[in-house]
């Protein structure tokens, strides 16, 4: 039997582009929320809490687009970054 490969275990990692399609999509709701006249710190923050999305407007299609992230993602990739892990 050939021993051409090593015994080791060789790590697969897929590249993740989560983080930048969350960055997409929170860019294009805050600025859907600033340009109805919003406060999109506050607006984001109470959909985060409460997962209601009558917190973000429907401009540009933002209350749709931030439906299409996981609120435990979003709330992973919020933590690591503002960590800077």
């Amino acid at each position: 039997m050939r021993k051409d490969v090593t015994d080791k275990t060789i790590v697969f990692k897929i590249p993740d582009n989560r983080d930048s399609t969350v960055k997409e999509i929170l860019t294009t709701v805050y600025k859907a929320l600033e340009e109805k006249g919003y406060n999109p710190v506050n607006q984001i923050v109470g959909y985060i809490l409460s997962e209601d999305p009558t917190y973000i407007t429907t401009n540009n299609n933002a209350r749709s687009l931030i439906r299409k992230i996981d609120r435990d993602d979003l709330l992973e990739i919020l933590l690591k970054n503002y960590l800077g892990i």
